[in-house]
């Protein structure tokens, strides 16, 4: 009896990765609303059979049993690790030890691959960018896709059935789906992961996206998220994240104690809406981060607002500021307001935090509690800046 869904996604390409239903967090970091899914594809071709990519830690007998409904473990010969990470490398050892595979990663992969899971050197075979592996009827090209998102990562190309096995690339946290056509809301999701996790290295990926850019692809098969087929739907998006295209659009991010800071940021959203200006308000007491990250990949600006704590920043405005830091968004303007009750000091800190991003300070406004209308005013005068910078400037990032 089959007891496992091992879908043929092509001839003699299956889908055996694991759909994690129940992960709720990625990294210590990264909310996950609907679960993911850890990827990994048997291409059985006539004279050999490979494995591209493996899953989390703990899903290593699933997958052996999705694996042996197609073949025996015995006659898999390849394994290929496109990333090291866990979720994707995870169950290296386990099929190393109960199987003779080769493994086949980039030059960079071939330390990570001893450092993580203790691969002997001898079993491993360092693949370069254009080298090929014959499966008997079917051929693998290798194709280096370097920090997308770690420095050893590649993609691997099934020639014969058109089919790229990006890894993170191109990917999406959701466990619905084995095709991006059966999930409503993909390309959210896949804007999301891209926030995450690519736009950092949204170069690296205008560069993959080159170089991806002549091969014949029907499939795209990642390493997150549903297998897409409809390819422009994903490759349209990608190239507008990859090269930092935003939208007339400000991210608000604030947090208050009193409502003062909160009365402030409802007149600067007033004004920007008034001028036309997409807004996307998060509260920081119960923002999801994942959300934040999805909504800076095209926003043009930023408006922080937050109380002074103890001669700072509040600590829930704190954590997303350097968040944003760390992924790089396509930023070109900010606005800060503020209010204190007995010390100010929250938009001293902010700046500091702010400087080395190279996003242009439009106004800032620090007040002694609830504002008053000569502040009102000022604040009004400051969304209309905002919104004048954010009209004027060109959509395309970098």
């Amino acid at each position: 009896m089959k007891k496992y869904n091992v879908p043929e996604i092509a001839e003699g390409v299956f889908f055996v990765g694991i759909k994690d239903w129940n992960r709720r967090i990625f990294d210590a970091l990264i909310p996950l609303p609907q679960g993911t899914s850890y990827n990994a594809y048997l291409v059985k071709g006539k004279e050999k059979t490979a494995l591209i990519d493996t899953v989390n830690v703990g899903f290593e007998k699933e997958l052996v049993k999705k694996i042996e409904q197609v073949i025996s473990l015995t006659d898999l010969d390849y394994l290929v690790m496109n990333h090291a990470e866990p979720d994707h490398a995870g169950a290296i050892p386990y099929i190393m030890q109960t199987s003779e595979v080769v493994l086949l990663t980039s030059e960079k992969g071939e330390k990570m691959a001893q450092i993580y899971y203790q691969v002997p050197k001898e079993r491993i075979k360092i693949v370069r960018d254009g080298d090929i592996l014959e499966l008997g009827d079917k051929t693998l090209r290798f194709i280096d896709a370097p920090f997308l998102h770690w420095p050893e990562t590649m993609f691997t190309y099934l020639v014969e059935k058109k089919i790229l096995f990006p890894c993170d690339f191109f990917g999406a946290h959701t466990a619905l789906g084995l095709y991006a056509d059966e999930v409503e809301e993909i390309i959210p999701l896949a804007k999301r992961y891209f926030g995450e996790i690519m736009m950092p290295f949204r170069s690296m990926g205008k560069k993959a996206l080159e170089k991806i850019k002549e091969l014949k692809m029907e499939i795209i098969a990642p390493s997150h998220g549903p297998i897409y087929k409809n390819l422009e739907r994903i490759l349209e998006v990608y190239r507008k994240w990859t090269t930092g295209e935003t939208k007339e659009k400000a991210i608000v991010l604030y947090v208050t104690m009193w409502n003062y800071t909160e009365t402030m940021i409802k007149t600067i959203i007033e004004t920007l809406l008034s001028e036309h200006i997409e807004v996307s308000l998060y509260n920081l007491i119960n923002a999801d981060i994942g959300r934040i990250a999805e909504d800076l990949v095209d926003s043009r600006a930023i408006v922080l607002g937050t109380p002074a704590v103890l001669g700072g920043m509040h600590p829930l405005a704190i954590y997303p500021l350097h968040l944003i830091r760390v992924l790089r968004p396509p930023l070109k303007y900010s606005a800060v307001l503020s209010s204190y009750g007995w010390g100010g000091g929250a938009i001293r800190q902010v700046l500091e935090i702010l400087s080395p991003m190279k996003i242009e300070i439009i106004g800032t406004l620090e007040i002694n509690g609830p504002p008053t209308s000569d502040d009102e005013q000022k604040i009004v005068e400051i969304g209309k800046q905002l919104s004048n910078k954010i009209k004027l400037s060109p959509s395309q990032g970098s």
